[in-house]
């Protein structure tokens, strides 16, 4: 689906949204569900259950930060997460809806935020899956494997390194 990435904004996320939240979290487990021999309501009852304990999880360990709905025009099509701290800019979480991968909406919102953290002279942290497709994206932007922590690499991004290479 082509993006028109003048009209992208984000705004709050309300409760009223849960439902299209769960969405977005059960299309980035679509293909892990997959390999699963459950049946379509013990799938949906999985990811329900998974994405409620994800979203306390965050609401807990991150009080201060700012969890918005992205918005193409007035279309919700995916949520960003993000705690700005004294020192970082923690990436707590950025999901898309599948049909709006890979059109340079992520690295439109992923740039914004290395914009900002340049201005403001911080860096840039994220927990990424090993097994995680956007991976990639966040190697070719400049994110380093900083430290493994489970299944989850926790990648930084420096301006001073930017500027050294």
């Amino acid at each position: 689906m082509p993006a028109d990435l003048s009209t992208v904004s984000l705004r709050p996320i309300t409760p009223e949204e849960m439902e299209f939240l769960l969405r977005v979290y059960a299309s980035t487990r679509a293909e892990e569900m997959a390999q699963v021999p459950w049946t379509d309501e013990e799938k949906a009852e999985f990811l329900r259950f998974q994405f409620q304990a994800q979203h306390k999880y965050y609401q807990e360990q991150f009080p201060n930060a700012a969890f918005d709905l992205i918005l193409v025009g007035e279309e919700p099509v995916g949520r960003l997460y993000v705690d700005r701290r004294e020192e970082e800019i923690r990436l707590v979480d950025i999901a898309l809806l599948a049909e709006w991968r890979g059109n340079g909406l992520g690295s439109r919102l992923l740039d914004d935020l290395l914009s900002e953290a340049r201005q403001s002279g911080k860096l840039v942290r994220i927990h990424v899956e090993h097994n995680n497709p956007a991976m990639r994206l966040y190697l070719r932007l400049g994110f380093e494997k900083i430290e493994e922590q489970g299944v989850y690499h926790l990648m930084e991004w420096r301006a001073d390194r930017e500027l050294s290479e």
